[in-house]
């Protein structure tokens, strides 16, 4: 994502956060506006929990698109290491480099180390990539699902949070001249430690109250008329209070409100709901555990509550 010639400014106020988020089409509460202001305003990363599809990584992605900042995003997951979140040393060119000097006579070790040991040897990933002192304009840096990766690397990026730095043996330090907007995200699959979340600014991202959740989708799927969305807002509201393996999220909730005004529903039914019931639910023990009751009095309640909407 390259950076919009239109960047704007960091926002002034909580109101202006808000408008921010709304200008890019996201919907936030007060609270989630504050702290993600705060975070702004203090220079300090955001680090934000919540269930799968409750819309975390898409605050990133708003964020950047609206301050018309670069996203950089790095993915966690198990086995993530130094060589692929931060650098790595391009070994084939170092080699080649290497039997050139060899080929010319080059005796001196110290002088062969200095130049394959430099910059345009260096291969840098995304954590190293944000903290360029060559960026005018500070990057979002986006660490999705720290969860993921394994508790070694949450500690190397202590130092990354802490002071926006990184340290390469064979080079030094590199810091960043405009410290990169960070937001951490976490699936909460398991416990993040404490000296990772004292340097960071938290919120718990919730599902969303009927009444949002019902803006999101306007906003998101206009094609869905008013009562499809209320129903399929307040079908998944209740449906959310049921015991399943895995609640569907937001980001469910926007695909199902899709599929069903692609098949030109107008109003939900017992019978639309069962045959599209996967794109609201991914785990077959779950749509199992709704039986057909169930299914037919979680649509009434829906249909009964739609209205009550606001």
């Amino acid at each position: 994502m390259n950076v919009s010639p239109a960047a704007r400014d960091l926002p002034s106020s909580i109101d202006a956060t808000e408008e921010l988020l709304r200008g890019a089409r996201y919907v936030a509460d007060r609270s989630l506006a504050t702290v993600l202001y705060l975070s702004l305003k203090m220079g300090r990363p955001l680090f934000l929990e919540g269930e799968a599809g409750v819309g975390k990584t898409e605050i990133a992605k708003v964020l950047a698109e609206a301050l018309g900042r670069r996203l950089i995003r790095l993915q966690c997951y198990e086995g993530l290491d130094v060589g692929q979140a931060v650098y790595e040393w391009n070994y084939a060119a170092q080699m080649v480099e290497i039997r050139l000097a060899e080929a010319e006579g080059v005796t001196d070790r110290d002088q062969l180390a200095g130049d394959i040991f430099s910059e345009r040897f260096l291969v840098k990933r995304p954590l190293l990539e944000a903290l360029e002192p060559t960026l005018t304009l500070a990057p979002v840096l986006l660490i999705d699902e720290l969860d993921r990766a394994d508790e070694a690397f949450e500690a190397y990026l202590l130092e990354l949070l802490a002071d926006f730095q990184i340290t390469i043996p064979e080079l030094g330090t590199v810091r960043a001249a405009s410290p990169p907007l960070v937001v951490i995200t976490s699936n909460r699959t398991r416990e993040i430690h404490d000296a990772l979340r004292r340097r960071c600014l938290y919120h718990w991202v919730d599902y969303p109250s009927a009444a949002r959740e019902l803006e999101i989708v306007r906003l998101k799927v206009p094609g869905a008329g008013d009562r499809l969305g209320r129903e399929v807002v307040a079908f998944v509201q209740a449906l959310r209070g049921e015991e399943l393996y895995k609640a569907p999220g937001v980001s469910e909730t926007l695909d199902w409100a899709s599929a069903l005004s692609e098949l030109n529903v107008v109003a939900l039914d017992p019978e639309t709901v069962s045959d599209t019931l996967g794109v609201l639910l991914k785990y077959q023990d779950d749509i199992a555990r709704l039986g057909t009751s169930d299914m037919r009095a979680l649509v009434d309640e829906a249909k009964a509550k739609a209205g009550a909407i606001e």
